[in-house]
This record gives structure tokens, C-alpha cells and sequence, in this order.
């Protein structure tokens, strides 16, 4: 055990500590969006299933010695390619497939170690029956989920808050280097104490249990299918509309962790009589909150909710699967189809969702499923379990239907890709209030009245009482046109302001929002300034530019609330100054219902000796909505103009954040309480 247990905890330390590492490194190449880590949540189901069905092989075709010497060479040739750094040559131009390109990239850069980190625990933890028989070596398998644990509870409390991202995958790259040692150590200490029959003629589980049939087999893929189709909806489901940013990845990946350490570390911690009934009651409350538009935007009830509700769940799926468990001599065919149902639960909602499904839908279909197999496993229990088995599956059923519906309502155009999904509704019972407005997750992204009299009047979050709006007012008239820059283009409403001579240019990473600025509204098309479109992240566009000589950049891009962190870095502020004119206006739109960024971007002005206004509209106007614009500037006479001085709000200014760089943001801060 002095070796065993550290090189299984070691593994799997390294094995989920690399998961926020290389995200967050890749994340600002792919708009901040949350859909970097679900894809990349593929990719490590993926590779899961790899290493464990490589364990498997070896273990049941090779002697213990050419098990040995072939994972031993496999841990040396990888270290020849450390460390654990994407190249550049891998950023997004603006026109790949974005899941495909992460998917390469995440191959390339970490396919071998990770294969071999997730091969390690099952392959050890054979090795051990073999050599200890009669003892139990799922509480290995217990030990590997807690270390897991670990790492993720690390990453955002101490590793990231202290360390550059760039250091970070150098420091995983040496202590990937002393886990090869170990397990090499390991490997030839257990060659030495080792009887020598093959694992094959060994003795390893006293009571000769026969092989598990088919069915059961199929059990243990759709258990564990339907917590990773759990985790991966719950996850999206939480991020969309706060941030894309590792802390809240980490959460329901540290949920889905625990309940695999508590099942398989002592059947005790299963109460089975007690949970199933609480299973049913969480389904049904996950299925209420997600369908009932009321609770949307509660952040604290949805968090609690699905958390608490994922726990239960989990703890249900990965219950049974402990209890279902096979002898010690069948451990790598259990592992192997557990880790195929977690590829396949990962694969059906971050690859198979996007293309099939218009909305997010797949949440509301795994509770479905999982109420489904709650029914199922109670099928032979007391009959008040059945019954509360069939309501929870009638409720998820019927808080589906009620979702499709109401996703459905007034909807006339809705797109879904990587970035998350678009709709288009309209609205109004008369000629003079039909209006359509975007839709992107659960917020509204733009919105334009059909009559001429107010179709080419900018509205919601960019009327003329707005800070955008007061400062484009403030600029016109001049003698010279206008070179604006807009990042993010939602529905194109700031191309209102446009005079004969102006240039509008904006950037955006999805080009559904393109096509759908271009065919359902009409502010790129009437406006009297000349419209450039650039598909792609902002920054690398930026980065890849020439000065811009903009007299105004603003920065309008976020999905949903969530806010992609990397535009709004004191390195993503120096990018914009290059692009504008000596004196020009970078203008933050931070209009959000549970972050305040107001003085986020305060701290990157001053550290870059400009000044920061900001301007809250409350959005009293019939076409306007509340909200908040920090504009900043080197240009304190254009600030002082009295358009916009006389609508400013003192900002409360915070010394005791810190800066938020490309290496450091801290979301708990800026938490509305």
C-alpha cells in the first residue's frame, strides 16, 4: 500500500488538475464561451474510456511483466513532449469548427498523458487484487475520486488565484515527471513481490463469482451515462448565464466526484431506502425550476436547486453502480463500462445536443432518462418507491412539454451552435407595437419595432438616454466621420447611429448572429453608415490588425449574463487602446444581473492612467431597458461634456480587488450580494 495508494492518488490528481489547466488556457481562443468546457468535457470522457479500456486489454492478454515494461516505456516516450503548452498555431481563425479544433488541440497537446494518468488507477488497482487476494480493492477506486477532488478544490482557491496559467502547465508538466518515477517504482517493486502464474491463473477472488451477464453490463453504461448526461446539462445550465470561468465548471464536477467517493468508499454511506424517495423529489424539483419561466433568473434557487439536486441524483446512479459492482477479478470490464457510459453521456450532450436538438433541451431529457431509471431499479421494492418513481417521471415529462412550449411561444427563427442558442420572437397584438427582439439563452440581445416610424430607432440597452447612446450623440456632429468598432454584434442596433461617412465595424464569433442581424432585423441594412462584419473572437481579430484609428470601441459581448472574462483583462484593455485614436473612448456595456463589473473596469483604467464614467440608465423610456455603461477614456474634456458628466454615478471604488489580468479573475468578488 505505500506505493500503491500514493501512485493511484498521484495519477488522479494530475489526471483532474490538468482539466481547468489547459481550459482555461484555450478558453480566450474560443470566446470565453462555456461550451469550451463541455467540449473539453468530452474529451475527457473520452480519454477516460481509452485508458480504461487499454487496462483492460493488458490486464486480461499480457504477462504482469509485459504489462509492466509496456505501460513503463508508454510513461517515458511521453515525457519527451512535456510540457503541457497548446501552440499558437492552433488559435481559431475565425471559420473552423470550433468543437472539432478544441477536440485536435486537446489531442495533440494531451492525449498521451492523460491516457496514461486515466489507465493508471484501474491497471494498479488490478495489479493489487492480484497480489493482495480477499482484499477489497474499490476503496482504491475511492481514494483515486478523492485526490481528484483535490485537484479541483485547488485550482480555483489556490492554484489559479496565485499562479500564472502559463507556470501552471509547467508545474503540471514536473509533477507529471515524478509520477512516471513513482509508477515505475511501483511497477517493479510489485514485479519482485509478484507470484509468478499470470494474473489470468492467479487466484483473486476467493468466491470464484461468475462473469457478470450482458444485461448487467448494459446497467452499468446507463448509470453512469446518465449522471455524465447530468453533469455535462447542469453544468451549461449554471454557466450560461453568469461566466464561463473554471469556478463554476468546478462545481458540479466536485458534486459528480463526491458521490462516487461516498459510494464506493463504504456501502454504508449508500442509504438506498432513504434516497430513492429524495431522488424522485429532486427530479421533480429540477424539472419545475427549469420549465417555469418565473424562476429563471433566481440565481440563488437555481444554483441551490440543481446542485443539491445533482448530488442526489448522482448519489442515486453511482450507488447502484457500487452495489452492482462485479468481483475483484472482473474490476476492468466494470471501470471499462462505466468510463463508455461517461464518453457516451458526455458525447450525447456536447455533441450530439448541438446538432439535434434547437434549444437546450437536454437537460430536461436526462431527467427524463434518470427518472426512467429510477423506476426501473425500484421495479421489485416497495410499492411507495414505484409510485414515487412514476410521479417524478411524470413530472419530468410534463415540465419538458411545458418548456418546449414555452420556448416555442411567439419564437419565429431559432439557430443553435457551439456559442449557444439564438432565437427570434415577435411580439405586439398592433402595426405600432409588433416588435422582434433576440434571444440568446435566457436574455434579450436586442430589439427593433417593425412600423417606419420607429424602426430605425435604436432601443433596449443603446437608446439615447444610455451611456453608448450619450456618448455617440456627444461625438456627432464633426467635421470627420466616425470609425467605430463594436464587439459583439447582437442585432446590429448601434449601426442606428450611423451617418453618410461613418464606419461601423463588428466583430463577432458566432455567425449565427450574422446571418440572423442580416435576415430578421434591419439596422445593418438601413444605416446610413458603411458596415463591416469580422467573424471571429475580438481579441485574436484585434491582435491580428493593424491600428484601427477608432474613435469609439465598445464592448458588447456576452451570452446571456455570462461574460467572456477575456475581453475584459487589463491586457484585453491595452489590445483596445492600440485600436483607438489618441483621446478615443473604449465603452464596457456591464449591464449583468449577478456580476458587478463597475469596478472591475474602474481598476483596468486606472491602471492604465485613464479615467472611467459610468452611466446607469434606468431604462424609464418606453423603448429603452436599465442599463449600465462604463465608458473610459484618456480624454477627460470628452468625459466632462455635459451629456454625459450630468448622467454619471459615482463609482464606489475597490482597492482591495485586484487587477483582473488574462492569468487572474476572481468571480466570488464580484457576486452581487
Amino acid at each position: 500500500m505505500l506505493l500503491f495508494a500514493p501512485t493511484i492518488f498521484a495519477s488522479a490528481f494530475l489526471l483532474f488538475l490538468v482539466q481547468p489547466i489547459i481550459a482555461k488556457q484555450i478558453l480566450p481562443w474560443f470566446g470565453g464561451s462555456a461550451a469550451v468546457w463541455t467540449t473539453c468535457l468530452v474529451f475527457f470522457q473520452a480519454a477516460l474510456l481509452a485508458g480504461y479500456a487499454y487496462a483492460d486489454v493488458v490486464v486480461r492478454h499480457l504477462s504482469l511483466r509485459h504489462q509492466a515494461l509496456l505501460h513503463g516505456a508508454l510513461l517515458v516516450a511521453r515525457l519527451l513532449a512535456l510540457p503541457i503548452v497548446p501552440g499558437a498555431f492552433w488559435k481559431p481563425v475565425g471559420n473552423e469548427n470550433p468543437a472539432a479544433l478544441i477536440l485536435g488541440l486537446l489531442a495533440v497537446t494531451l492525449g498521451l498523458p492523460y491516457f496514461l494518468l486515466s489507465a493508471t488507477s484501474p491497471l494498479l488497482q488490478a495489479w493489487f487484487a492480484r497480489r493482495h487476494p480477499g482484499r477489497n480493492p474499490y476503496r482504491l477506486f475511492a481514494l483515486s475520486n478523492f485526490a481528484s477532488l483535490l485537484a479541483l478544490l485547488a485550482y480555483p482557491f489556490a492554484i489559479e488565484p496565485r499562479i500564472p496559467t502559463r507556470i501552471q502547465a509547467h508545474a503540471w508538466s514536473a509533477g507529471y515527471v515524478l509520477f512516471a518515477a513513482l509508477c515505475i517504482a511501483t511497477a517493479w517493486r510489485n514485479l519482485r513481490s509478484a507470484a509468478k502464474p499470470s494474473l489470468a491463473q492467479a487466484t483473486i477472488d476467493e468466491t470464484q463469482e461468475s462473469a457478470p451477464p450482458f444485461a448487467r453490463h448494459l446497467l452499468w453504461c446507463v448509470l453512469a451515462a446518465t449522471s455524465s448526461v447530468l453533469l455535462l446539462s447542469v453544468t451549461s445550465h449554471i454557466t450560461q448565464n453568469i461566466a464561463a470561468v473554471p469556478l463554476l465548471w468546478i462545481v458540479p464536477l466536485t458534486i459528480y466526484l463526491l458521490t462516487f467517493i461516498l459510494c464506493f468508499e463504504s456501502s454504508r454511506l449508500y442509504p438506498r431506502e432513504t434516497l430513492l424517495p429524495i431522488a424522485a423529489a429532486a427530479l421533480g424539483a429540477m424539472a419545475w425550476c427549469l420549465a417555469d419561466p418565473r424562476l429563471t433568473h433566481k440565481l440563488a434557487l437555481q444554483l441551490s436547486v440543481f446542485c443539491i439536486g445533482l448530488f442526489i441524483v448522482c448519489m442515486f446512479c453511482h450507488g447502484e453502480l457500487a452495489r452492482l459492482k462485479p468481483a475483484p477479478r472482473y474490476l476492468t470490464r466494470f471501470y471499462l463500462m462505466v468510463s463508455l457510459g461517461g464518453a457516451v453521456g458526455a458525447a450525447l450532450v456536447g455533441i450530439v445536443a448541438p446538432l439535434v436538438l434547437p434549444a437546450r433541451f437536454e437537460l430536461a431529457l436526462g431527467l427524463i432518462v434518470a427518472a426512467g431509471l429510477l423506476a426501473w431499479q425500484v421495479r421489485a421494492d416497495a410499492r411507495v418507491f414505484g409510485a414515487l418513481a412514476m410521479i417524478a417521471g411524470i413530472a419530468a415529462i410534463g415540465c419538458a412539454i411545458w418548456g418546449v412550449i414555452d420556448f416555442y411561444d411567439t419564437t419565429i427563427v431559432t439557430a443553435r451552435n457551439f456559442y449557444g442558442v439564438l432565437r427570434v420572437q415577435q411580439s405586439g397584438s398592433d402595426d405600432a407595437s409588433r416588435h422582434r427582439t433576440l434571444v440568446s439563452g435566457t436574455i434579450m440581445h436586442g430589439l427593433q419595432y417593425l412600423s417606419p416610424h420607429f424602426r430605425r430607432q435604436p432601443t433596449s440597452y443603446y437608446t439615447t438616454s444610455s451611456g453608448i447612446g450619450r456618448l455617440l450623440e456627444t461625438l456627432h456632429p464633426r467635421k470627420e466621420p466616425l470609425r467605430v468598432g463594436v464587439i459583439g454584434l447582437g442585432t446590429g442596433t448601434l449601426a442606428a447611429y450611423g451617418t453618410p461617412g461613418d464606419l461601423y465595424r463588428f466583430y463577432d464569433i458566432n455567425p449565427a448572429v450574422i446571418r440572423i442581424a442580416k435576415q430578421d432585423f434591419t439596422y445593418l441594412a438601413e444605416s446610413e453608415a458603411r458596415i463591416e462584419t469580422s467573424l471571429g473572437d475580438a481579441r485574436l481579430a484585434l491582435e491580428r490588425e493593424a491600428p484601427s484609428n477608432f474613435d469609439l470601441i465598445a464592448v458588447d459581448a456576452f451570452s446571456s449574463d455570462a461574460i467572456p472574462v477575456h475581453l475584459i483583462t487589463s491586457e484585453a484593455l491595452a489590445l483596445y487602446a492600440k485600436h483607438v485614436k489618441p483621446g478615443g473612448v473604449i465603452a464596457f456595456h456591464v449591464t449583468n444581473r449577478f456580476l458587478d463589473l463597475v469596478p472591475v473596469v474602474q481598476a483596468l483604467a486606472t491602471a492604465h492612467q485613464m479615467e472611467a464614467v459610468w452611466i446607469h440608465d434606468q431604462g424609464d423610456d418606453v423603448l429603452a431597458n436599465r442599463s449600465d455603461w462604463v465608458l473610459v477614456s484618456s480624454n477627460r474634456e470628452l468625459l466632462a461634456q455635459p451629456r454625459i458628466a450630468d448622467a454619471a454615478t459615482p463609482i464606489k471604488s475597490r482597492p482591495d480587488w485586484r487587477l483582473w489580468t488574462d492569468d487572474f479573475n476572481n468571480l466570488f468578488q464580484v457576486l452581487r450580494r
